[in-house]
């Protein structure tokens, strides 16, 4: 479904990603893993435009998409959707009218058609009771559900997950889990995710990929890295302090 070829990408003097090869499949729940800076956000970024490669390819349903002009990454857009890690909902109106508004404008709905498919969409991430409020009256984990309701209204292939569970208070963390599990499970998404959270990768996790030093330095399914004897991924897992991943410039 995505492929990641040789992918470098640097902002002045710092480099991120420096040779990222990644091959994520149709339909799976896959998580990007990995220290602070070292480029998670930054390759995902690259998948729907809003940042370019440096050199290296990408490829997204057999059809290079790096190269493509701004205008070309429209109907791109409608097919991979991205949660934001702040959740970006417009204050000024309800979650009826944030999830509704991507309907009107993007897919040419008449306002009673929209709010009523907004509805379908929160009640498929359990925030129906909640769709008259604005944001700033609920919790973080309940905008976050929100953010994902509006994600789904143009009814992507692939679904972006920004650190979803930053921030968030362990019972509303494993609710934004179970929300990813039950996208790929239910509606065939293929949902990306980039994550420090353990919990969550490995209790939902296909596959993962850890990155190091702007490189795919590991990938497979949690197991297999909970497992691993490599002793830069095991720093990671097991949070040790001092070790083999405390390299300079890193």
């Amino acid at each position: 479904m995505i492929e990641f070829r040789r992918v470098y990408k640097s902002f002045a003097a710092k480099k991120v990603l420096q040779g990222l090869d990644l091959l994520i499949r149709r339909g799976e729940v896959f998580f990007i893993i990995g220290t602070s800076g070292v480029g998670k956000s930054v390759a995902i970024k690259h998948l729907i435009g809003l940042l370019r490669v440096d050199s290296g390819e990408i490829h997204f349903d057999g059809r290079r998409i790096d190269q493509l002009a701004e205008r070309d990454f429209f109907p791109l857009r409608k097919r991979i959707g991205m949660v934001f890690q702040n959740a970006t909902l417009f204050d000024s109106m309800t979650l009826l009218e944030n999830v509704a508004l991507p309907l009107r404008k993007h897919m040419g709905m008449r306002d009673r058609d929209a709010r009523s498919e907004a509805e379908v969409r929160l009640g498929e991430v359990h925030m129906q009771d909640f769709m008259h409020r604005y944001p700033a009256e609920l919790s973080d984990g309940m905008r976050k559900r929100a953010a994902i309701a509006r994600t789904l209204t143009l009814s992507p292939e692939v679904v972006l997950f920004d650190e979803p569970t930053t921030g968030l208070d362990p019972i509303s963390a494993r609710r934004i889990d179970q929300l990813i599990r039950e996208l790929a499970d239910g509606r065939a998404v293929t949902a990306v995710v980039v994550s420090h959270d353990l919990q969550s990768i490995f209790s939902i996790a296909d596959r993962v990929a850890f990155i190091y030093q702007g490189r795919t330095h590991a990938c497979g399914t949690p197991d297999e890295l909970r497992a691993s004897a490599d002793p830069i991924v095991q720093q990671f897992i097991t949070g040790q302090s001092r070790g083999p991943m405390e390299t300079p410039g890193f």
